[in-house]
């Protein structure tokens, strides 16, 4: 039986469940998608999340090839954060997934469940 390391880079599922294993890596990714931005602006548009955090989801997000990030040889140091070509692609996810959490929000309601 194959274990989920096995089918990374093999099966599309288990691929990209890893990839956006993060908690917030799809936020992140929506909020990229819209506009480049610098680690502060998308600290200001996460604010429930830790500067550690996005540190370690950015860095992740990078390695994985979803965003880039480009540093400007300044004082102090400018960083932006932007997606790659592969991350562009996954806006298009993104709004699927957009439309299904809107449709699964108004069957909650439709059936007075908790939200």
């Amino acid at each position: 039986m194959e274990t989920e390391n096995d089918l990374f880079g093999k099966c599309p599922y288990t691929t990209a469940q890893k990839v956006l294993s993060g908690k917030w890596s799809m936020l992140i990714l929506y909020h990229l998608g819209q506009r480049t931005m610098r680690f502060g602006e998308l600290q200001r548009q996460l604010p429930d999340l830790t500067q550690s955090t996005l540190t370690k989801q950015l860095r992740t997000l990078e390695e994985n090839g979803l965003i880039e990030r480009k540093i400007y040889p300044q004082v102090p140091p400018k960083v932006e954060y932007s997606l790659s070509d592969i991350g562009i692609k996954f806006k298009k996810v993104l709004a699927e997934l957009a439309i299904w959490g809107n449709e699964y929000i108004k069957t909650l309601k439709d059936k007075n469940l908790q939200i």
